[in-house]
């Protein structure tokens, strides 16, 4: 939890913001999930399909259009060319910000620093999450977006790339050549930066 706060996925809720006139708020539950394949890794899951008087976050917020490529236009288009290229973009949702006047319908409850014996505050996501019915068309049109309006020189090789080459957070392509690979590698770093 205090990575998220330090990476800056979460804020703590300013005190006054606690109590909205509106009502416009949702407290998410959460809870850590294990991968057996990464033993040192541990992710914390928040729950917007958990029900509270018989709704969820979800059932009130649309899902958006799916933006995601095909896996299998992705997989024949990255076996086109002799040299391979894999990338993710780390930590995709949480790369997209979620606007200030959204982020109380995703708060939650949690110890400072992770002390029991303390009092427990109110954070908000500043960031899309998992688990959102939303976050993968507003992710993905995030991603799409920067490969058609961002002013960056980039080849159309590159863009493209972005376009068709993307299955979510996972990229698959290839080149005829690696001085093409090292362009394109360096050119999508800048782009997705």
């Amino acid at each position: 939890m205090s990575n998220l706060v330090d990476k800056g996925y979460v804020e703590l809720v300013p005190k006054g913001d606690i109590q909205r006139a509106d009502g416009a708020v949702w407290y998410l539950p959460h809870h850590p999930v294990h991968n057996p394949r990464k033993p040192d890794k541990l992710r914390v899951v928040f729950d917007c399909a958990a029900t509270y008087n018989g709704t969820s976050l979800n059932d009130h917020v649309l899902q958006g259009p799916d933006l995601t490529n095909k896996l299998l236009g992705v997989l024949l288009r990255f076996r086109r060319e002799p040299i391979e290229l894999m990338a993710d973009i780390q930590e995709m949702f949480h790369q997209v910000k979620v606007p200030l006047e959204d982020r109380d319908f995703l708060r939650y409850l949690w110890w400072p620093g992770g002390d029991f014996n303390m009092r427990p505050e109110v954070y908000r996501m500043t960031a899309h999450l998992f688990g959102g019915t939303w976050s993968p068309s507003c992710c993905n049109y995030v991603l799409r977006h920067t490969a058609t309006e961002k002013e960056i020189s980039t080849s159309p090789g590159t863009n493209n790339t972005v376009l068709g080459n993307f299955y979510v957070d996972d990229c698959l392509t290839s080149t005829e050549t690696e001085e093409e690979a090292i362009v394109l590698t360096k050119e999508l770093e800048t782009l997705l930066h």
